[in-house]
């Protein structure tokens, strides 16, 4: 490698650095406006129950995942021998403080829901719907699926990369995490469009996670072309899938917020209205 050729690689790895950290604390930010509108209008009217719930799910699978990546030798070794070409995980130091924080964050708008802990008045009656539960459940039960297959079949240690491995759990993990992504905002662009109005959901939080998602997959892009192989990104599915999936929703939800109901901010207050908005979201 020439001398141009190290300064060039330093220059990727700090831009790099740079787009991880700067998309780390726009995704970080993201999870402050809602638990602080929740608190400043003493209420979640309007915030579907589903939504933090499976972000809670979500982010503890994402930031078990990231960890390992991260912090353990055995599960670098086994994406290692599983990707030659590109040896080294794609999953960066932001990303593990990324997760941790966001699970923090998550948990804490999710206990908005309950008016013991918070004391919000006419709190929301909402409860987690059926489809939702199954989800929840599903995945606990999938992923101790294959954590039991991968001890039966290869044990706990000297386990052979190529067949089941630890890192197979955490590939489930990561599963988990895209699906709960993608679940949890349909029952909330449901919910706005039935009231024709997204007052009570946030609508920074969308701007800073589209900024979020925008500069993570840079990200990844660079640093897969930098090391000359694209497996880069088919090794790490859960942060392509992740932030394509988020994208996606975030210009629905902008659209809903600035075109569609745009001045319909009040959500509606009859009798019937306050009712329905108490129930489930989708059918039980």
């Amino acid at each position: 490698m020439t001398i141009d050729d190290e300064e060039w690689a330093h220059v990727v790895r700090a831009v790099s650095r740079l787009l991880g950290w700067i998309y780390t604390l726009s995704w970080s930010a993201s999870f402050y406006p809602q638990p602080r509108l929740n608190w400043k209008r003493r209420s979640t009217q309007g915030l579907a129950i589903d939504f933090p719930l499976l972000n809670v799910l979500g982010f503890v699978c994402y930031s078990i995942s990231t960890c390992c990546f991260w912090f353990s030798p055995t599960i670098r070794q086994q994406y290692a021998a599983r990707h030659p070409a590109s040896p080294e995980p794609t999953v960066q130091l932001n990303d593990v403080a990324f997760g941790v924080h966001a699970v923090i964050l998550v948990t804490v708008t999710y206990s908005q829901f309950f008016s013991r802990l918070w004391r919000f008045p006419n709190p929301s009656l909402q409860r987690a719907t059926r489809p939702v539960l199954g989800i929840l459940w599903g995945s606990i039960v999938g992923v101790a699926g294959i954590t039991l297959v991968v001890v039966f079949r290869s044990g706990w240690k000297d386990q052979d990369p190529l067949d089941w491995a630890w890192i197979d759990v955490l590939y489930t993990l990561g599963y988990v995490k895209l699906i709960a992504t993608f679940v949890k905002y349909i029952p909330q662009a449901f919910f706005n469009y039935k009231r024709k109005s997204t007052e009570g959901w946030s609508i920074w939080q969308i701007l800073f996670d589209l900024t979020g998602g925008v500069l993570s997959v840079a990200q990844l892009v660079l640093d897969a072309s930098f090391g000359g192989d694209w497996s880069g990104i088919t090794g790490n599915p859960l942060k392509l899938g992740l932030a394509n999936i988020s994208m996606a929703f975030d210009v629905v939800f902008i659209t809903q917020h600035f075109i569609l109901y745009r001045g319909q901010d009040d959500v509606s207050t009859t009798p019937d209205d306050e009712d329905d908005s108490q129930r489930p979201l989708l059918s039980q």
